[in-house]
């Protein structure tokens, strides 16, 4: 019983002295103590960073993907059936509005024609016979009539077989650079099959979605810039067509701008990342996003003033990546408060520690 009340005796006295040596006040009784306070006594500021408010240019920008298309595109195909005679062109050339690039037989085509001719001139003799004897009444108008509905006729197939005779050439509906062919003079073709495609790569198309909240801020005539996959420049382009419609599946609207491609390095099919400015600010108050305070009744910031942290209402505006625009509750200049910002209260005393 009496070792239990020794060991008890000694536990109190050891606690006793721990606490004694802890505290502030014994401390500063210690050799070495030097004028007996602590560093954190003489200093009790709270060490925060923060930032001086410059105003700055900002945009607005919506950030999109987008396809680019060809200004024109067509697949070559031809109108009528027949064996290709010759191929006039090469793959991957430059053609001219106009230009014959494929000859399809036309033998058969001629030989009607030459006849349709022949039935022509015996056709138009008769006609003429006709209305003399017409003028000298001896013959009736409809005998007449017969004789000139039959030239006619005539006139009127031979218009027929002169248009499919034109359409036995496939010539270039625009200028343009010509792809890969799929077929070879003596195949046989008809309108199903692909025979080249022909695109007008010059200005190229960049077709890409915008939210429906922004479709009436985006107006004809504005500029894009977008870039493509491999390529690290960025390329340049303007509106010019806005679909009058909402898709309502995901209610996007498909906007397609234009861009000059004098140089060829952008190519019809690429996947664009599109960059549209809706709005510019020139002296946009912007601070770090960790430097704003949520709570119940808005937003606020806590601001550098005469050594203490204040308390500032504010109201935002833009956003970017890493800061917010804040349109009121600080000036230019003002030293805004970007860490320490759970320990302190309006009236803390706070030391800048680190201040960008």
């Amino acid at each position: 019983m009496k070792r239990k009340v020794r060991i008890g005796l000694t536990i109190s006295i050891v606690i006793v002295v721990l606490v004694l040596l802890t505290s502030p006040r014994i401390r500063q009784l210690l050799p070495g103590s030097g004028s007996g306070r602590t560093i954190a006594d003489r200093d009790q500021r709270l060490p925060v960073s923060a930032i001086v408010v410059k105003p700055e240019l900002v945009s607005n920008k919506i950030l999109a993907t987008g396809t680019v298309l060809a200004n024109e595109e067509v697949d070559l195909r031809s109108e009528t059936y027949g064996k290709i005679e010759r191929i006039l062109f090469s793959e991957g050339s430059k053609v001219r509005k106009g230009d014959i690039l494929i000859k399809i037989d036309d033998s058969e085509l001629k030989a009607q024609l030459a006849k349709l001719e022949s039935q022509k001139k015996v056709a138009q003799e008769k006609e003429r016979r006709r209305k003399q004897l017409f003028e000298k009444q001896s013959i009736s108008p409809e005998e007449y009539e017969m004789a000139l509905n039959e030239l006619n006729a005539i006139n009127a197939e031979i218009q027929l077989v002169g248009a499919k005779i034109m359409k036995t050439e496939i010539r270039a509906p625009f200028d343009g650079l010509i792809g890969l062919r799929y077929v070879s003079e003596g195949s046989y073709v008809d309108p199903t099959i692909k025979i080249a495609s022909l695109q007008n790569i010059m200005n190229v198309k960049v077709d890409f979605a915008i939210p429906e909240k922004y479709v009436h801020v985006v107006k004809k005539g504005q500029s894009v810039s977008f870039s493509l996959s491999g390529q690290k420049m960025n390329f340049t382009g303007k509106i010019y067509a806005i679909e009058p419609k909402i898709d309502p599946v995901t209610r996007n609207v498909l906007i397609r701008a234009l861009s000059q491609n004098e140089n060829g390095r952008i190519l019809p099919g690429a996947f664009a990342e599109v960059e549209l400015v809706i709005e510019q600010i020139d002296d946009a108050l912007m601070i770090p996003t960790q430097a704003l305070v949520p709570d119940l009744q808005g937003q606020k910031v806590f601001v550098f003033r005469s050594g203490v942290a204040q308390e500032s209402r504010v109201e935002i505006g833009l956003r970017t990546e890493t800061k917010i625009q804040v349109t009121q509750g600080i000036q230019p200049n003002d030293t805004v408060l970007t860490s320490g910002l759970l320990q302190v209260i309006p009236g803390t005393p706070v030391k800048l520690s680190e201040v960008q």
